[in-house]
């Protein structure tokens, strides 16, 4: 068993999981020491992380009540600093600043990476903590080289204490920008070729 499970699967979980008949009644529990050390991100988790343009970025304010952020960007603007650390830029926004004022009383932060073209996601938990633009040039240099556009403003760095795949199922298949105005390209070349052989053959 995971990090990521001893931190989700809480008691009153793994008794709904037992009244609706997920959970087999003889399935033991979570044994002491299970769990207890962070999951390290490993290849396929980097890769993915890499290639993402965009996540869900949810913190717990003051009240109790989550609240939950989009964080986009060119994909590698989440960068992957070791296997158990990722960091980003934090740009400037509707300057809010919701989710960087919950970490002044929280740190626990939930992050889900979508791919939908490929109906995947990596649900990632960790603790986040803010780094300013001085604090740490090398940081800041490495994070700042690949980022999406506007002005940095801090670093969000997240310490990951656990991370889980979750199952295609209910998740709907959509395309990215590029790749939809790609195959939008390649259609209109084909049309115009078979436009072509068309008259040709006329002739």
């Amino acid at each position: 068993m995971s990090r990521f499970a001893r931190l989700v699967l809480t008691e009153q979980v793994r008794r709904m999981q037992l009244e609706q008949g997920s959970r087999p009644p003889h399935r033991p529990d979570l044994g002491e020491q299970v769990g207890r050390t962070r999951d390290p991100l490993g290849e396929r988790e980097t890769g993915f992380i890499a290639a993402r343009d965009g996540f869900y970025l949810g913190s717990v304010g003051e009240t109790g009540w989550p609240y939950v952020q989009f964080r986009g960007g060119p994909p590698g603007f989440v960068h992957v600093l070791d296997p158990l650390t990722i960091a980003f830029a934090e740009v400037r926004g509707n300057r809010q600043y919701l989710t960087s004022g919950n970490l002044r009383t929280d740190s626990r932060v939930s992050l889900f990476f979508m791919d939908y073209a490929h109906r995947t996601r990596l649900k990632l938990l960790g603790h986040a903590r803010l780094v300013g633009l001085d604090e740490d040039p090398e940081l800041t240099g490495a994070v700042c080289a690949h980022r999406t556009d506007g002005r940095v403003e801090r670093i969000m760095v997240v310490a990951v204490e656990g991370h889980d795949w979750n199952c295609p199922k209910h998740i709907p298949r959509r395309y990215p920008e590029a790749a939809v105005s790609e195959l939008r390209d390649r259609v209109q070349r084909l049309e115009a070729e078979n436009a072509e052989l068309r008259r040709q053959l006329e002739r």
